[in-house]
């Protein structure tokens, strides 16, 4: 995908072998009532006739409002119509010339004005409940590949809200494998208010709801078949090559979005080659359950600027996903965060790359067991690489592969939750030992982890140390001599553990972790060797122990390579 206008900074990753935001610390208390207001539309009563056939519907008008039969076909009348509530036999004669069988699933073509291809939205779209529906921007006259250009041209048609008008979400999914491709869509937020409502975004999916009989009479805008069916998770909706949260010219709109995709109650999401920026809270969160969503190759950056600052913030039921090959960059906070969830996830081959740019924190903060952060890179932050905590449990976290450079904090971060003024020192009793635990771990420090941790001195570390206190490594000296053009590498760490020797070539006591060298194995007693024949005087290495039950080690303490003279 092509760049555009502020975007254009840093060049597209390779795409894999495949003013308002609210600033909630959590979705899911806001969340109770969710489908209900989603559901709520600005529109006069229908007589409900379900619709089975696949039907192709052309939206030729810009225009919004209620529904009527008139000359022209709106985005609010297309989907009522794929929704199955809005019959052929309701339309105009110009209208049923727009709607046409379709072979194996409905379809949302455009054919707007070339000089006025902006949907300025009245209120909420009708959520989207034909399974299979695709909305396809590309449909529209303008969007085309240039001759011999292989990226992904800018959307053409836009949805926001129109001027003066509150819309706090543009479109709503609730059914299995909807398709949303190449639209803009941006301004969509709302105002905080006491009685919250259910969280703005430009795509927000969840699960049907059967909304309230007085909803249902007035609102007839989307129909429900199987009420036993209302509560399952969509599946398999893809959201590909969109901007989302900002215009068809990349650049920021007046009014921010306050979130871009929102995943409330949903099993594998595609998120895939979008553009996802400025909004005011994160570019994608999830909340309830999210399993086996994928988000790849996109471009997300500088978001959070007046919310939820993490460009992508994963709670709930997550396990599965998958978050590769992004470039992630110039977010508020941290690139990716994991707050409470169950389950886990890969983060793979993404450049992370400055952000924090509004508070302090990790690129990566991960929560839980069994995640895996692989060959990626981690740079310019003013925090940590990944930090790892310990609530609720943490083992198995394995950070392998990757390249930090740049970094205020330590390139792997395990967070203990004892005391560790105490640590250092010895203890008089167990007791005490308790009494200390989890007293003096602040929240800042599980945004930007606590700094180098001891050696574990008991196996109560291991319960209070994320990936259960796994030692680093430490080299028997901090300077090493070459002899006869080669040096050896001596030092110890827990048994069994495999060490990944790295350069440092940037400014720190352990780290940062630049580049990754060779790999040995630890034997029963914990003594490693590494001979290099390639190094030279002044190369300065750290190190990682990476254990199979339970993860990866902070770094070494470095060491320098000398010339014995």
């Amino acid at each position: 995908m092509k760049s555009r206008g502020t975007l254009q900074s840093t060049p597209r990753l390779p795409h894999p072998s495949s003013g308002t935001a609210i600033a909630w610390a959590s979705l899911t208390s806001f969340l109770a009532i969710a489908g209900l207001i989603s559901t709520y539309q600005n529109a006069h009563a229908q007589t409900v006739r379900a619709t089975t056939a696949p039907v192709q519907v052309t939206v030729n008008s810009p225009l919004d409002g209620e529904i009527k039969a008139d000359e022209v076909v709106t985005l609010r009348e297309a989907i009522a119509i794929t929704n199955g509530v809005l019959n052929k036999g309701d339309l105009s004669e110009a209208e049923r010339a727009q709607v046409n069988p379709s072979k194996d699933h409905s379809r949302i073509d455009f054919d707007l004005p070339s000089d006025n291809t902006t949907i300025r939205l009245q209120a909420l779209l009708p959520t989207v409940t034909n399974p299979g529906l695709l909305i396809d921007g590309t449909s529209q006259a303008g969007y085309a590949l240039s001759d011999g250009d292989s990226s992904t041209p800018a959307p053409v048609v836009a949805l926001t809200p129109a001027e003066d008008t509150e819309v706090f979400r543009g479109l709503t999914l609730a059914a299995d494998k909807v398709h949303v491709r190449a639209l803009s869509l941006y301004g969509f937020t709302s105002i905080h208010q006491t009685t919250a409502t259910t969280p703005p975004a430009d795509i927000f999916i969840a699960h049907r709801l059967l909304p309230s009989k007085r909803l249902k009479v007035d609102n007839p805008q989307v129909t429900y078949p199987y009420d036993d069916e209302r509560d399952l998770p969509p599946q398999g909706i893809l959201i590909e090559d969109n901007y989302l949260g900002i215009t068809p010219q990349g650049n920021a709109p007046t009014a921010r979005s306050a979130f871009g995709v929102s995943i409330y109650n949903a099993i594998g999401t595609r998120i895939l080659n979008n553009q996802i920026a400025h909004h005011d809270g994160s570019a994608v969160i999830t909340s309830v359950r999210a399993e086996q969503t994928e988000i790849a190759n996109n471009i997300i950056e500088q978001n959070g600027l007046a919310g939820m600052p993490d460009a992508i913030r994963l709670e709930g039921d997550i396990d599965g996903t998958k978050i590769h090959t992004n470039q992630i960059q110039q977010n508020a906070g941290s690139a990716v965060y994991l707050f409470k969830p169950e389950g886990s996830v890969m983060i793979e081959k993404n450049l992370i790359a400055d952000n924090g740019q509004r508070f302090r924190r990790a690129a990566i903060l991960l929560m839980g067991d069994n995640h895996h952060v692989v060959n990626n890179t981690i740079q310019d932050q003013p925090g940590p690489g990944v930090v790892i905590t310990s609530y609720p449990t943490s083992k198995r976290n394995f950070i392998l592969d990757n390249r930090f450079a740049n970094l205020d904090g330590l390139s792997i971060d395990l967070i203990a939750r004892e005391n560790r003024f105490l640590d250092r020192f010895s203890r008089i009793s167990i007791n005490r030992v308790d009494l200390a635990s989890r007293s003096n771990t602040r929240v800042q420090d599980y945004q930007v982890g606590d700094g180098p941790n001891p050696l574990r001195n008991s196996d109560q570390r291991k319960r209070d140390t994320a990936n259960r206190g796994l030692n680093t490594p430490q080299f028997l000296s901090s300077e090493f001599y070459l002899m006869e053009g080669a040096v050896n590498l001596d030092g110890e760490a827990d048994p069994g553990a495999e060490i990944v020797l790295y350069k440092v070539m940037g400014e720190g006591k352990q780290g940062p972790l630049n580049e990754p060298v060779t790999m040995v194995k630890s034997d029963e007693e914990g003594r490693f060797a590494i001979t290099l024949t390639d190094a030279n005087p002044g190369d300065r290495f750290s190190a990682i122990a990476i254990h199979p039950e339970y993860g990866t080690s902070e770094p070494a303490r470095n060491t320098v390579v000398l010339d014995l003279k």
